[in-house]
């Protein structure tokens, strides 16, 4: 059974979001981490995964990752400290 994940990374200073999906989060981020695929996570140093949630569905994470990119930061704080209150690499739990 595949499973499919949002996510959200930041940098080290907590400053930058980034939201994503995948059907591997563990590779995923892994790659983001060891900037594997140029563009703006490798620019901009984003590679500390603070949130995620998974699917059964990819369509019901494509529509969710739409929602989370939609909203303002504040909100996406929110949610971060509603799951990840001290906002630690959640990445080493994964592996």
């Amino acid at each position: 059974m595949e499973q499919y994940f949002v996510y959200i990374l930041t940098n080290k200073y907590n400053k930058v979001l980034y939201v994503g999906v995948t059907n591997n989060l563990v590779r995923r981020v892994y790659e983001h981490k060891n900037k594997l695929i140029s563009g703006f996570t490798s620019k901009y140093n984003v590679s500390k995964l603070v949130y995620y949630e998974s699917f059964l569905s990819v369509f019901d994470a494509i529509k969710r990752e739409k929602e989370i990119k939609g909203w303002r930061r504040e909100k996406k704080v929110a949610l971060i400290n509603s799951f990840n209150p001290e906002w630690k690499d959640l990445y080493e739990e994964l592996i």
